[in-house]
């Protein structure tokens, strides 16, 4: 028991962390921590395999459902005990079948701890239910979504996990999950799916961490990214970076309940280069910026709210439209928008797959319609590194564009030229 070159303390004013009993260089791998339990989401189907998360194209779907995907029968096999209280309920609910993943993930636990009674690879330092459940902390808010999230769970799994555990039990695990739980990514860092590793969630935060956290199937590594000592705190960052000190902060009491205190948050060394302002004959007034974040706060959550918006009521329409109804087609469109705008490139590809054959259909055979949906997805897919599809795209939208803007139009010519930097 145990991992090597590592030790579980007691950190100040943290509780209980990870350290270092060795040394350990910049890239090399502190330690692996397998999933306790884990779950594919629901939009990677048919691209990646169930059990193992491997991407391939040759994968088999489940006889019975139709829905899951595996590399071979050594995966099927292995899924199974997790699948079947899928699977089943899949067929019968149909289209109405829909937990959130937090559900799935806390369906599968429930059923490993039935099956458990040693402690796993994954909880080599920390066991799962030590977890922190912060659940003085929860604002009503939060409390709801756990409710829904209880009911979720009764509604759609209760029928295959004979005797779930009590409303007290179930509200303690769904917080504990909330906050102890990984999203699986990657190289990309597009999601895979959501998963729990018990020893990762030792580890402390910090804004300038120690290790990083990436994944091979359904393996968490921690490599280093500074040199550690013997003696020294082993810190993981669990938020993205990018913003300056009061953000990060706000960001970290909201979903970790607590009130960062690293060398980064204190010295607030990258929030001048993270704030910079224009040259201006006279700079704004501090409220003047302060506001200015405040309103890029609310634009981002608009937005946020919006794609969330179109997606709901695709859900919606979709119970009796047809995706290629055109009401459909204009959600999507928005939606498309929107993953562009936000920089989510895979939304938009996706998005934008699901419009472009109904819009031939729709559209007369020469339309501007067609041709920029043709261009724009072609463009992703190259920013994508999918080159095929990408100039097979292109040349689509070439066709129409010949003949709607003339062969000697400067955009003809663009896009000729985007196709031949491929070759």
């Amino acid at each position: 028991i145990g991992i090597e070159g590592t030790e579980r303390f007691l950190s100040p004013d943290k509780g209980r962390g990870l350290r270092a009993v060795r040394h350990f260089a910049v890239g090399e791998l502190v330690f692996a921590c397998p999933a306790y339990s884990y779950v594919l989401t629901v939009n990677e189907r048919g691209a990646h395999c169930e059990h193992c998360f491997t991407r391939r194209e040759d994968l088999f779907k489940c006889g019975k459902c139709k829905q899951a995907y595996y590399c071979n029968v050594d995966c099927q096999r292995g899924d199974w005990p997790m699948h079947k209280l899928e699977c089943v309920a899949m067929c019968a609910y149909g289209e109405n079948w829909c937990p959130s993943e937090t559900v799935r993930l806390v369906a599968r636990i429930i059923m490993k701890q039935k099956v458990t009674t040693e402690r796993t690879p994954s909880e080599r330092l920390l066991l799962l239910r030590e977890f922190e459940a912060h659940l003085d902390k929860m604002d009503s808010e939060k409390e709801e979504m756990n409710q829904a999230d209880i009911a979720a769970l009764h509604h759609f799994y209760s029928r295959h996990i004979s005797d779930l555990p009590n409303e007290q039990a179930l509200t303690e695990l769904f917080a504990q999950v909330n906050c102890n739980g990984f999203t699986i990514e990657d190289e990309e860092l597009s999601h895979l799916g959501s998963a729990v590793f018990p020893d990762v969630a030792l580890m402390n935060h910090s804004c300038s961490p120690n290790v990083i956290v990436t994944y091979k199937g359904t393996v968490a590594e921690v490599r280093a990214v500074q040199d550690i000592n013997p003696g020294e705190e082993i810190f993981n960052s669990y938020i993205d970076l990018l913003y300056p000190t009061e953000d990060r902060k706000e960001r970290l009491l909201d979903s970790y309940f607590f009130t960062c205190q690293c060398t980064e948050c204190t010295t607030k060394s990258k929030d001048k280069a993270k704030m910079e302002i224009r040259k201006l004959s006279s700079p704004p007034e501090p409220e003047e910026i302060q506001s200015m974040v405040r309103y890029a706060k609310n634009v981002i959550e608009e937005f946020r709210r919006l794609l969330e918006m179109c997606e709901l009521s695709q859900e919606k329409m979709g119970a009796i439209f047809a995706d290629t109804n055109v009401y459909m087609l204009h959600m999507m469109y928005q939606a498309m928008g929107v993953c562009l705008y936000m920089q989510d490139w895979d939304g938009a590809m996706s998005y934008g797959e699901k419009i472009v054959q109904p819009y031939s259909v729709h559209y007369p055979a020469y339309s501007l319609n067609v041709a920029s949906m043709y261009l724009k997805l072609g463009r992703l897919y190259l920013g994508l590194e999918k080159k095929t599809q990408g100039v097979r795209a292109l040349k689509k939208a070439l066709a129409i564009m010949e003949v709607a803007h003339g062969k000697d139009h400067h955009y003809v010519a663009e896009v000729k030229r985007e196709i031949e930097e491929q070759k």
